[in-house]
């Protein structure tokens, strides 16, 4: 089994949001004051962590439960995305990552 069109564009869509907000996520794990040793790892961690559980409560929608393919896929994705999603979080200068929105929390089919 494979992840299907419609939660890759899904996940997609994701990233694309946290990477338009990204800077909160920042702004959010820097305000731990010294409780992690990065605000961007913990930061990126926080992005990584909201949209997995968006991927599995979209598979739980479907009533499908992802297999390790599906997993490796989607780890395959994030680390496709992550440096895009690591500059967004660095701030300007760290690049713009991609354009055109995309889709919010909780967008998910289900």
């Amino acid at each position: 089994m494979a992840i299907s069109k419609e939660n890759r564009e899904f996940i997609s869509g994701l990233v694309d949001y946290y990477v338009s907000t990204a800077q909160s996520y920042r702004d959010m794990a820097g305000a731990y004051g010294g409780a992690a040793d990065s605000a961007e790892d913990t930061a990126f961690g926080i992005i990584a962590g909201i949209i997995y559980a968006n991927f599995m409560q979209a598979c739980r929608g479907q009533r499908t439960a992802p297999d390790l393919e599906d997993i490796n896929e989607f780890n395959g994705i994030m680390r496709d995305r992550a440096p895009e999603i690591r500059r967004a979080i660095a701030g300007p200068g760290g690049g713009a990552g991609r354009a055109g929105g995309g889709a919010g929390p909780g967008a998910a089919g289900g």
